[in-house]
Parts: structure tokens; sequence; C-alpha cells
């Protein structure tokens, strides 16, 4: 096919389909009229393209609005049901499954509660697969019209050509975990589907500047903080966004022993975990035999308790300093990155920030430098405890738009980067 300004006429048909599923996707419904401006092309070129994505099932109409003097004009959305995606995020207390429509409404969810903190791997697989099968079974969904299944997991995440995705995890006991082959090894579903495997706080962070906080930010720093800490970096030379191990950066010299070996991370002080057993080592009390979630509601309950009740002085001084630990650590990604926005998310990042989020304003403010400082909002997350899962599942729906909804061709041997690309290719806000 001949080469157009070193692009084929079949890249070209691929990126018209492109452009117009993603502007009725994050702005619509439109009409054909109002998506030339929208996305630079002709009204032939509108017709044609619309024409093959209605033929393909996967734009609808969606009612009608008046023009000025003519015929009403029909307007058009993406069909939800014209695909699936699954969203898995591995995370410290759970493994929680969802099944979504095209437009990323939830479907079906399954989770399954990881006991003692357990990341056996075996067991974490065992969950992935059970709850695939879970949420396809539940709803009829047919395996075969999955665009994919995506999956945040703790750790950096390398590919290779032999194994595809590798999860290198050193605070859950991960050493260069090949998650992407042992799922395929007994996977329930068929080879066309493909697996997309990154960290957890980066699918965090996809979920938020496609649909949250940082909706229309240039740049964005996305925190994730649950039992661990972890952060994602959004900036114009990184659109796609880089999990950054924030967690991991030292904030106190010879502290205390974090969880993967060194002194003093940040993760030792402002992770859920360290949080309640520095609780429990200044003399409080946390309770026994519940998970990390329900223990840290308690510590919050206990620190702020109702009206008339006496505050626990230990729990709300361990807060307290924690806060300033968070906007210490805030501080050396405003300094570094000087982004326009720090979004805090995850179940612990919310809990915390209900209550401690301008305390954590201050004291990042008073640790940065005065200019970038001022250029920062620091607010919560939009999209709740779920965040990870829906960014999950942005990963195979980006590789459906940058194929221009064009179901994947089978997997190959080893991994796909046409999804990583897309991601690259930043939706339109």
């Amino acid at each position: 096919m001949s080469p157009v300004n070193g692009r084929t006429v079949r890249d070209l048909r691929r990126a018209n389909r492109t452009a117009v599923l993603q502007r009725l996707y994050f702005d619509g419904p439109l009409s054909r009229f109002e998506l030339g401006p929208a996305t630079g092309l002709s009204s032939g070129s509108v017709s044609n393209v619309v024409a093959d994505l209605v033929a393909d099932g996967l734009l609808e109409e969606a009612g009608s609005v008046d023009s000025d003097g003519g015929r009403p004009r029909t307007l058009l959305r993406v069909a939800p049901e014209s695909g699936h995606m699954i969203g898995v995020d591995v995370g410290e207390t759970r493994v929680r499954v969802e099944l979504f429509d095209l437009t990323l409404t939830e479907l079906a969810r399954a989770e399954r509660p990881l006991t003692q903190r357990s990341y056996d791997v075996e067991a974490i697989v065992g969950h992935i697969r059970d709850g695939i099968a879970e949420v396809l079974a539940g709803t009829g969904t047919d395996p075969e019209a999955l665009l994919g299944v995506g999956i945040g997991v703790p750790g950096i995440v390398a590919y290779t050509p032999r194994s595809g995705a590798v999860v290198h995890g050193q605070t859950i006991g991960w050493d260069a975990v090949p998650l992407e082959a042992l799922l395929r090894t007994g996977s329930p579903l068929p080879g066309s589907v493909r697996y997309f495997i990154d960290n957890g706080a980066k699918t965090l962070g996809q979920a938020e500047m496609w649909f949250g906080g940082g909706r229309g930010a240039r740049s964005a720093v996305v925190v994730l903080l649950g039992s661990g800490v972890g952060a994602c970096l959004v900036t114009p030379e990184v659109e796609h966004g880089r999990a950054v191990e924030w967690g991991h950066l030292t904030v106190r010299v010879r502290g205390r022993r974090c969880r993967c070996g060194a002194l003093g991370c940040l993760e030792a002080y402002a992770g859920a975990e360290s949080l309640l057993e520095r609780w429990r080592e200044a003399g409080g009390r946390p309770p026994e035999d519940v998970d990390e979630e329900t223990a840290l509601t308690a510590m919050l309950s206990a620190a702020h308790p109702a009206e008339g009740a006496e505050p626990d002085p230990v729990a709300l001084a361990v807060l307290e300093e924690t806060a300033e630990y968070l906007g210490a650590g805030l501080s050396d990604l405003i300094n570094l990155f000087q982004p326009e926005r720090i979004i805090v998310g995850g179940w612990a990042g919310l809990q915390l920030g209900a209550r401690f989020l301008p305390a954590v304003r201050r004291h990042a403010t008073a640790y940065a430098l005065r200019y970038p400082a001022e250029k920062v909002t620091v607010d919560l997350g939009r999209l709740g405890p779920d965040a990870v899962t829906v960014g999950a599942a942005i990963l195979p729906l980006a590789d459906f738009f940058a194929r221009g909804g064009r179901r994947p061709e089978p997997a190959p041997e080893g991994p796909a980067p046409a999804w990583r690309t897309a991601l690259e290719e930043r939706a339109p806000h």
C-alpha cells in the first residue's frame, strides 16, 4: 500500500477512526457536523468514518438536536455493549476483578481477600483466574468479546520476549515473577485475549488523568496510598505516565526499617501498614484480627471520636506526624517535577485525606520551594477506591483506540507493545 508522508492509507484510516472514536468517547454525544471541527477531519472523511464505525457496531444514535433552519442533526455516541474489558487490582488486602462495558460502566465484580498479607504467586494467579471466570459467568459475557484484561500490580513491570510481563515486587517478595506467562498457563480465556500488566500506581494515575482529578492538566502526580506508597508522574514529556517509586524516597536517615529492606523510606512512615505499627509501638491499641482498612478506620475514629468523647492522644499524635511526613514527601515531588496538580488516591489516601489533607497541604508548602509550591494544587482523587481497576481496564481500551476500534490480532509470544504506545497518545481532555 503506497505511503502518504510516510504513512499508508491504512494508517490514515486507522488514525481517522481513532480520532472520531476518542472524540465521541470523551465529549459525545456529537453530531456529524460537530465532529468535523472537533477532529479536524473533512465532512466527507467524517461521513465515511462514521459509516464504517456504525457498520462495525461501535457507534449508535443518541437522539437529535435542532439545526439552524435545517433538518435536525442526529447525535452519535459510542455503543456501550460493543466491547468489554476486565480490570484487575492486585492490591494489598484483596484481589479485585471487575468487568466493564466499552464506556467503563461496571457490569460485575469479584473480590478475593488476601489472608495474612499472603502474596503467594500461585494463590494470586488463582485469584485472578477465578475472578475472571466469575465475572464472565455471572454476566454471560462471551470471552471472545473481551478487548483484553488489564492488571495493576505492586512493583516494577518489565517485559521480555519469552515471558511477556515480568513483575519485580521487592516489597511483596516477588523476584522476576513471569506473571503474564503464568496467567496464560491454564487461562480461562482464549489465546486471542491479551493481558496488559502495569504498576498499580500507574493504572490509578491513568484513571484519574482520563476521568478524574487530573483531567485537563498538562502535568500531575497521582499518589497511591495504601499499605504501601507509590505515585504516577505525568508531564508533557511523559504523557503516558510513569510509575515512580516515591514510597522508597528516604525521609529520615537511619530511620525505620521499610519492608523493602532499606532504612527511612517514606513508606515506613506513611504506608498504612507502618502507620498502624507506629500506633501500636507508641502504646495504642489497634483492633486485632481485622484487615488494614478496618484498623485504619478505627484509628481515625479514635483520634477524632464522636462529639463528647475524648480523643486518643496517641493515635492523634501519630496521625499528625504522618501528615507532616506526607507533606515533606509531596514537597520533594513539587521541587523535582513542578506539577500543576497532585492528586491523592488509594484506599488509605482517601481515608486519611478526608481528615488530614489541609495539614498535608500546609506541610508540603512549608517544605517546598516557594515558586513551584504556589502553582500546585493538592486534592483528593475523584474515582474512589476502585480507581486502580478502572485504570487497569483503560489499558486494553487504549489499545483498542490505537487500532482504530479494531480488535487485536491473536496474541504473539512476546508482549504487545501497541497498548503502551496508545497511552502515549493521551486521550483528548
